[in-house]
């Protein structure tokens, strides 16, 4: 069973940055610049969290925040809920 996450970032450097964004978005559903969606089952948040530890120094932050699965995003401005390609996991 999978269960939608939200994970966000701070990375002090340049290069973790990247790393670290690179991890993030082979796992996420949607994102924007530092905040991704991500539905995992949880042999793959602990794959997840195992391979961006490696990557965080000290003055780095990532944050996972459980959502429920039937949470419905809020919408305003320009915003629009990304239409999400069929998947074969």
């Amino acid at each position: 069973m999978r269960n939608k996450y939200l994970i966000a970032y701070d990375i002090a450097d340049p290069k973790r940055l990247r790393q670290v964004h690179k991890k993030v978005s082979a796992f996420a559903i949607r994102g924007q610049k530092s905040f991704y969606e991500c539905w995992l089952t949880t042999a793959e948040l602990a794959r997840f969290r195992t391979i961006v530890h490696r990557l965080l120094e000290d003055d780095d932050r990532l944050f996972i925040f459980p959502l429920k699965n039937t949470a419905l995003p809020q919408l305003f401005g320009r915003a629009k809920l990304a239409e999400l390609p069929f998947m074969i996991i």
